[in-house]
């Protein structure tokens, strides 16, 4: 049990970037060019910003990474604004556009990985949200982004596709962060398939959920609020209530 972020291994982090990134990139080439312009599953976003903030996320961790090597502070992203105002702009591009800014920008994040000094890995960055880590979270970050907006691509991709060990590292993950979120209920999150259990909250103001069980992958898009508890039942049996947001 646990309510405490558990750090994944530099070495798994990085086979699991590097398979969400093929992943994506298969999801991404079958989909037809009229594709593009569907909403996606995050409200507001069709498919095309979702890929183009894949994209702009790759540079986001390449400055990180330049931040490891060099040991100038090199933020993430130079603003918030910056940020939704390029993903806004290249989800206007072309098809063919977009497709090749993807490819290209995660070519260019796994040169900048393989190139860094092992010392580099140890020098702390801080992350668009202000959380300051080790850079050897670099490739978990990468990991996690690019499978779970495979999903939000909508086309037919789930977190069940996910490997099952990055699986329980991001139900950690999430719940470590989810547990600091003003309302977030006391829940014990019992992975049905793994037997794995995992204890978050309470937040300011958080109540007292109980154990929730289910499948690991749908666990997992509980908390990342992609569902609202399919697939999960509480301790009344029912489907649980929803959790603030993670980030």
């Amino acid at each position: 049990m646990s309510a405490a972020l558990r750090l994944p291994d530099r070495a798994d982090s990085l086979a699991w970037a590097g398979d969400g990134a093929a992943h994506l990139r298969g999801l991404m080439v079958r989909m037809g060019d009229e594709a593009f312009r569907a909403p996606s599953l995050l409200p507001g976003w069709t498919r095309a910003h979702v890929l183009t903030h894949v994209a702009r996320n790759a540079d986001a961790m390449i400055n990180l990474v330049t931040w490891a090597k060099t040991g100038e502070p090199t933020l993430a992203y130079p603003s918030r604004a910056g940020r939704d105002g390029d993903i806004e702009a290249g989800a206007m591009r072309s098809p063919e556009e977009i497709r090749a800014d993807v490819l290209d920008s995660s070519d260019r994040l796994a040169d900048a990985v393989r190139s860094m000094p092992e010392q580099a890995w140890s020098t702390v960055v801080e992350t668009p949200q202000g959380i300051r880590l080790p850079a050897t979270m670099i490739p978990w970050g990468r990991a996690r982004e690019v499978w779970i907006h495979a999903v939000d691509l909508d086309v037919g991709a789930s977190f069940a596709d996910m490997p099952q060990p990055m699986l329980t590292v991001l139900v950690a993950d999430v719940g470590a962060h989810m547990s600091t979120r003003d309302g977030c209920p006391h829940v014990l999150l019992e992975a049905s398939d793994t037997g794995e259990i995992v204890e978050i909250g309470p937040g300011p103001g958080g109540g007292d959920v109980g154990t929730v069980r289910g499948a690991a992958p749908d666990l997992a898009a509980w908390l990342l609020g992609r569902t609202k508890g399919t697939g999960l039942r509480g301790p009344d049996g029912k489907k649980p209530g929803p959790l603030p947001a993670w980030l």
